[in-house]
């Protein structure tokens, strides 16, 4: 793991999620919502697998086009988007008064990484909501602990951020919101370090690959076939 004596913090403010000037900070960049691909959640290794090698050639392609290719939605990625302002007035009205802020990213020296808040709560917390559909929530409530498949976007999301916790939020309108808080663990800030430094190894080397095998191709002008489509 690297480390870096001042890692520097550039927060978009001034953007709205989703736009294309929030996908032109995002385009190429590991960020909190994907790191978990890159990391093996039961040892907090390195993910060495077809699903890390995929995201790697995503963000190389990004790096090498400048530009992010558009993706149809899904019912829960739509229902995701419609209740995240519910689920963030229902937090403020019972918890705590939120903040919006459209980006993040922090910049170690030999990586960089970025994070989409939900919301910024005070000078020290965060929160992360989670659409969930009934099942989902009923699970999740029962268990009372955050599902494992979203603490890597969590602990991502207080290392870039800084703050000192994250209230992880699960909504699913008409039952009860269920929040649950997490502190950030050194286990897994280590992971998520270690897993996007051999990623930039491993993106550079595609790259670099890249452009030795393309340098006597003829080039090709983009063309935008989709406009209008929202990408996740």
């Amino acid at each position: 793991m690297s480390t870096q004596t001042k890692p520097t913090l550039e927060v978009f403010d001034g953007i709205e999620q989703g736009t294309a000037e929030w996908f032109a900070a995002r385009c190429g960049l590991v960020t909190a919502s994907v790191v978990g691909q890159l990391i093996t959640t039961k040892t907090l290794k390195p993910a060495i697998n077809d699903t890390s090698r995929g995201l790697t050639a995503t963000l190389a392609a990004e790096r090498i086009t400048g530009h992010v290719e558009p993706s149809p939605t899904s019912r829960d990625m739509e229902r995701g988007t419609m209740d995240e302002p519910f689920a963030r007035d229902y937090y403020s009205k019972h918890h705590a008064p939120v903040t919006e802020v459209g980006f993040m990213v922090r910049d170690f020296g030999p990586y960089r990484l970025g994070y989409s808040p939900d919301g910024l709560v005070g000078e020290t917390g965060l929160i992360e909501i989670k659409s969930r559909a009934q099942k989902k929530h009923l699970q999740t409530i029962l268990a009372d602990v955050v599902p494992a498949e979203n603490m890597a976007q969590c602990q991502a999301g207080l290392l870039v951020s800084g703050r000192d916790w994250i209230d992880y939020v699960s909504f699913c309108s008409g039952m009860p919101l269920w929040t649950k808080r997490v502190y950030p663990d050194p286990a897994w800030l280590i992971a998520i370090v270690d897993a996007v430094e051999l990623f930039e190894q491993n993106a550079a080397e595609m790259i670099s690959d890249y452009l030795h095998e393309t340098k006597n191709l003829p080039p090709t002008e983009y063309i935008d076939h989709f406009p209008d489509m929202e990408i996740y």
